[in-house]
């Protein structure tokens, strides 16, 4: 049996779930205004541990969402995943965060075409985005863009916007031909579980000593 525990941090949601052979058994998580994750993330691998009757030393792999997102959301999920796994003696995974959100939106529609645009807010008219296909393709790099009127505006394909930013993306994303899925708002770890699990039986593991989560922009400290 593979049991692959999931960690993600990467936004508002701290989240947590624990799988077997890629399905999801049991699965911890909140989103509060502030971010809970110091209080909250070591609380709910703890738990979950204890109600499912593993133990660490049944854990195959540890897979942790690798951003883009919270430069301290991402830190606290990297250092716990990284801990772990060296603790362990056990292979570190790490999976695409707005894979993880593409793989949710996928759970909810009645997908027939078009494309699925995870996207985390970066404050302003700023979002981290990515544009996947109906087999989680990711067909752009993800990329840190600003939002205008002009953005997509040129295609003329299906396209499901999803994400904690969905509220200032209708004021300029306005193509019909454009939907927005109020229901995903963050990623959750139970979504991991299938992506982390494709990972492992390809061995895609990472260094667990110089592996570093994805920010995409540099963090940046002003007066």
């Amino acid at each position: 049996m593979i049991y692959i525990l999931n960690i993600e941090t990467a936004t508002k949601n701290c989240s947590v779930s624990l799988a077997k052979n890629g399905e999801t058994i049991l699965c911890k998580e909140i989103a509060e205004q502030g971010y809970s994750h110091a209080e909250k993330l070591h609380v709910f691998i703890e738990e979950i541990l204890k109600e499912t009757k593993i133990g660490y030393a049944d854990l195959t792999a540890i897979a942790v969402s690798k951003g883009p997102g919270s430069y301290t959301g991402l830190r606290i999920g990297v250092s716990t995943a990284k801990g772990l796994c060296y603790a362990l003696g056990i292979p570190l995974i790490a999976v695409d965060t707005l894979q993880v959100m593409a793989k949710q939106a996928l759970s909810v529609i009645n997908y027939d075409g078009g494309y699925i645009v995870p996207m985390i807010d970066a404050r302003r008219m700023e979002v981290y985005s990515a544009v996947y296909d109906g087999s989680l393709n990711r067909i752009n790099d993800v990329q840190a863009e600003i939002l205008t009127e002009e953005s997509y505006a040129d295609k003329p394909e299906t396209f499901y916007f999803i994400g904690d930013c969905q509220e200032k993306c209708q004021t300029v994303l306005k193509g019909t031909n454009f939907h927005f899925l109020s229901e995903i708002v963050f990623p959750s770890a139970n979504e991991m579980s299938a992506l982390s699990y494709a990972k492992f039986l390809k061995n895609d593991f990472e260094d667990v000593a110089y592996f570093e989560p994805f920010y995409l922009k540099d963090f940046l400290i002003v007066k």
